[in-house]
């Protein structure tokens, strides 16, 4: 199969979601895209397992970094892509092929754009971060990545979302005393004992900070209780797992220190931690980004891999076609307006 990177980007977003590539079987639309992208002659072209990127050498004074990964949730019911009313209905229309279309066809193009550019397509974004491509990159190739700005084309109405929310999750463990629940006065209740936990998330007030003009959410929530053995047994144990979700003012030490002394005295145990990322719209390239697609940018409430740009320095905002809010839905659709609209936007920035 080969793609054609020259006709209606429509179609080409299109063809990809209709090439299967959930999570560890991204081989064959990698494949593709690498082939498609070896036949530009104005384009270097490096392969890292199912990660494929694409970079100018012109010499500009600037270069930016367009990403998007190539791979989605589990099927369901929802290929070959359906079109009715002039809206692309199925799995990868919103997260995220429309994002992919238009990089690809930016990349042919624009052989002499404006800025120097870097294309990434990368793999294993849905799961466990310890496989994500991107990071996989960061790790092994982190001059493959080297930009001034970056653009991760994950779903945002097209409309500019800047930076992204840390998030950690930690496991609070309370102790109690086992006793037979007909004399339960000669144990302590662990289940119990988890309301003191749970009165400190009801009083907490999350902050909601502005960070480079942009104002966050956080949220502080349990999300996951377990106790007991028998129904007849007082529990000796109980946990209790809380997400923190929090502003990019914040590191992930600071974020722990924060918990740590909210629950002073509870066992604590940090499970997962991911930091987040500073908007950066006060760098030269952002900031014409910014204007060049309508000046309107809002905070980005959720952890996105633009957080792996900020690990190397890159400033990075979210840009792509389609809801998010419609991402990994059975009824996952984009309106094909949306990725025309993209399109246009990044190709009048960049050429």
């Amino acid at each position: 199969m080969s793609l054609d990177l020259t006709g209606d980007v429509v179609a080409l977003t299109t063809a990809l979601c209709d090439i299967p590539s959930v999570s560890g079987d991204e081989q064959a639309i990698a494949d593709v895209v690498e082939g498609a992208l070896r036949a530009l002659p104005h384009l270097e072209v490096l392969r890292d397992g199912d990660a494929v990127v694409a970079r100018t050498a012109l010499g500009r004074p600037a270069r930016v970094v367009l990403a998007g990964h190539l791979d989605t949730v589990p099927i369901k019911d929802n290929l070959p892509v359906t079109i009715k009313d002039d809206i692309l209905y199925g799995r990868g229309t919103v997260d995220m092929k429309g994002g992919v279309a238009v990089m690809l066809t930016i990349a042919a193009s624009l052989p002499e754009p404006r800025h120097d550019l870097t294309f990434v397509f990368y793999d294993h974004e849905e799961v466990a971060s310890r496989l994500n491509g991107l990071g996989r990159l960061v790790r092994t190739h982190p001059d493959w990545l080297a930009g001034d700005f970056a653009i991760l084309g994950e779903p945002s109405n097209a409309s500019v979302e800047g930076g992204c929310q840390g998030t950690m999750r930690i496991q609070i463990t309370v102790p109690g005393v086992a006793a037979h629940s007909a004399r339960s006065w000669r144990g302590v209740n662990a289940i119990h004992g988890v309301g003191a936990v749970l009165d400190l998330l009801r009083a907490y007030e999350p902050r909601q900070p502005v960070v480079d003009g942009l104002r966050y959410r956080e949220g502080l929530n349990a999300v996951k209780v377990e106790g007991g053995i028998a129904g007849n047994v007082i529990p000796d144990e109980c946990r209790i797992w809380i997400n923190y979700r929090f502003a990019p003012d914040r590191d992930g030490a600071q974020a722990e220190a924060h918990l740590r002394e909210l629950f002073a005295g509870f066992e604590i145990e940090v499970q997962d931690l991911a930091p987040g990322a500073r908007p950066g719209l006060d760098k030269p390239a952002a900031r014409e980004f910014v204007e060049a697609v309508g000046g309107v940018v809002e905070a980005k409430l959720g952890w996105t891999d633009v957080a792996r740009f900020a690990q190397l320095g890159i400033p990075a905002v979210n840009y792509g076609p389609g809801d998010p809010l419609l991402a990994h839905t059975d009824h996952e659709h984009c309106p094909a307006q949306d990725i025309r609209d993209s399109l246009a936007k990044l190709l009048k920035w960049l050429g």
